[in-house]
């Protein structure tokens, strides 16, 4: 027998109409009633679980639709994330402070979701303040797609000398003397940067599976419930998917996933694709887990790569031949696909061998889309349409904004993407993040970015007409991506038959100052009616405690996102954290995954 709960007493955000509903029923994982608190209490039987939500706004659950999720929750206990952190200082010191607790041969790796912009500094490190904080611990930095800062030690262990040779579009810059300073240049494209990455060391298997569930956990602090993952470099099908597999197979996952995937072999890529779609079931799965299709990346010459510091780059000849090759292949056996593309010259390109394809296999239906799709311009989002595709958009611009202002121009920049006039022309659209690499993976940032119009370093970059509504821009992070995963109507509302996943804010989304938008969080987070984190005033609705990591992870001393609400600690979260055992690493790591799963923040910034 199914339990009824009812939360009751909130400001929903339905999706639908009336758009404000005030309580609602679940019943089996999926939104039975929606309504006012008196006629939502009418429902309520001696069996009913009620939740009093004190309140609260209460949003569908956020669906990232360009998340690289299962790459990211593999390395996530790995990497110290200036996501959020406010001045070069602190990073410097969280840098220092986790080289000293690295052990050999471990890395300490700082791998994207910043940019130099949100520091108070307005600058970047420098190679002498990394060498200075890290002496003897191998440090990795990620910048973006166009730089990685390596520290003397990571040079040693990853041995690039004075007669290693400059990769294939990449550059080890030098000294006068021949010798490699630890800058690597992504020149035209960044496949030295990740290529390094992967040189240093990984998890076992248990830890691995761990670090996700906290990544997972970390997610659903933030209001997210779904994500649809683009596959990414250095991410193998089957064996990178085998850690979440497994926790799906043991109920372990808390957020839903869609993932696509994601081709690694240059001139091998039909290959792929031929044998995924004969051997692999599209949609294999359930709602929890699926098969998505294919991408982003379908053929390796048809990668732009965005590094606003250089050029655009200019595709290989050979790219409308491999390109029709493996997407002829894919219309054939009915499979949705994405790619990556930034500039409109490449997506004219693209569109060409599309609509040639589609002459012969109509591609409408497939739910194929572009992500990213920063300059394209209004004829190619006509052809677009025609052929029935939809666009992902990410708020990659927030930061790399003042990069492409400084090339392009600010009028160019006024329309990147130009979400507005997609919505207009009727063309499916999602909102996300594209982390972990690049942008943060905090989708309040992006919402932030598409109803401010502004980048996380403050520049302005479109006026009134390119920006959203919160509402708008909230649909476009749940109802949106659904259509993206083919779940368009199944998830993204508050309503009748919808999934019910949610989250209930720590502040109105809807009526705080815009600037505020970026800090929210989730107090209570619920996936298929069941609460998968509580926080706050819904701390004894908590899930159990995740299992540990490893003490000396940059995550059990300074969590994810940096957490904007720690400095106002919580009278509760005071008794619970003690400045004695925080000075502790492995004692206040373990303290701290049992105040996480009560809802304490001491140790989540």
């Amino acid at each position: 027998m199914s339990t009824q709960r009812i939360f009751h007493n909130a400001r929903i955000a339905t999706n639908a109409s009336p758009y404000f509903a005030e309580a609602m029923v679940i019943e089996d994982g999926r939104i039975s009633a929606a309504g006012t608190n008196d006629e939502i209490m009418r429902q309520r039987t001696a069996s009913t679980e009620v939740i009093d939500l004190g309140g609260r706004t209460v949003v569908p659950g956020l669906n990232d639709s360009h998340l690289h999720i299962i790459r990211g929750g593999l390395h996530y206990n790995l990497e110290l994330r200036w996501d959020g952190v406010p001045s070069l200082a602190d990073e410097l010191r969280m840098l220092k402070e986790q080289a000293q607790r690295t052990p050999v041969p471990q890395w300490v790796r700082v791998v994207g979701g910043w940019t130099e912009f949100q520091f108070q500094e307005r600058r970047m490190p420098t190679l002498e303040e990394i060498n200075e904080a890290a002496p003897e611990t191998p440090v990795f930095v990620l910048h973006l797609y166009d730089r990685a800062l390596l520290n003397a030690a990571a040079l040693r262990a990853v041995g690039y000398t004075k007669d290693t040779p400059d990769p294939i579009g990449g550059e080890i810059q030098r000294d006068r003397h021949g010798n490699p300073t630890g800058m690597l240049i992504a020149r035209p494209n960044a496949n030295i940067l990740y290529s390094t990455l992967a040189k240093g060391p990984l998890l076992n298997p248990e830890d691995q599976a761990i670090s996700t569930r906290h990544f997972m956990r970390e997610l659903n602090r933030l209001g997210v419930t779904s994500a649809i993952d683009a596959g990414g470099g250095f991410q193998n099908y089957p064996d990178d998917y085998k850690v979440m597999s497994a926790l799906h197979d043991k109920k372990q996952l808390s957020v839903r996933i869609a993932y696509n995937l994601f081709t690694q072999r240059p001139k091998h890529e039909l290959d792929d694709f031929s044998k995924w779609t004969s051997q692999t079931q599209l949609y294999q799965g359930d709602n929890t887990f699926r098969l998505n299709g294919a991408g982003e990346m379908l053929v390796f010459s048809a990668a732009d790569f965005e590094d606003f510091l250089e050029p655009r780059p200019d595709l290989l000849g050979v790219m409308e031949q491999e390109l029709e090759a493996v997407v002829r292949v894919l219309a054939e056996k009915r499979w949705p696909f994405r790619l990556h593309a930034t500039y409109d010259e490449s997506i004219t390109r693209f569109l060409n061998v599309y609509e040639k394809v589609n002459a012969d296999v109509p591609l409408k239906g497939l739910h194929w889309f572009f992500d990213h799709a920063e300059t394209i311009s209004d004829r190619n989002l006509e052809r677009v349409a025609i052929l029935g595709g939809g666009i992902a958009v990410q708020h990659r611009m927030a930061f790399q904004g003042e990069y492409f202002v400084n090339r392009y121009g600010a009028v160019p920049a006024k329309r990147t993407p130009p979400i507005r006039r997609m919505l207009e022309m009727g063309i499916p659209v999602g909102a996300g993040t594209d982390a972990t690499r690049v942008a943060s993976y905090n989708p309040f940032v992006s919402l932030y970015w598409l109803v401010s119009g502004k980048t996380v370093g403050g520049l302005e970059m479109y006026d009134e007409a390119g920006r959203l509504s919160r509402e708008e821009a909230l649909r476009l992070y749940t109802q949106g991506s659904s259509w993206f995963s083919k779940e368009d109507g199944v998830k993204g509302g508050l309503y009748v038959g919808q999934l019910a996943d949610f989250a209930v804010l720590t502040a109105d989304y809807f009526s705080i100052p815009e600037e505020e938008i970026r800090h929210l969080q989730s107090a209570l987070t619920v996936v298929g009616g069941e609460v998968v984190y509580a926080n706050d005033d819904f701390a004894s609705l908590a899930p159990p405690p995740l299992p540990t990591a490893l003490d000396w992870a940059p995550t059990a001393h300074y969590g994810g996102y940096h957490n904007a609400r720690k400095g106002a600690v919580h009278a509760r979260q005071a008794s619970c954290c003690s400045p004695a055992l925080a000075t502790n690493s492995a004692t206040s790591h373990r303290l701290g995954e049992s105040l996480w799963g009560l809802g304490c923040d001491c140790f989540a910034f």
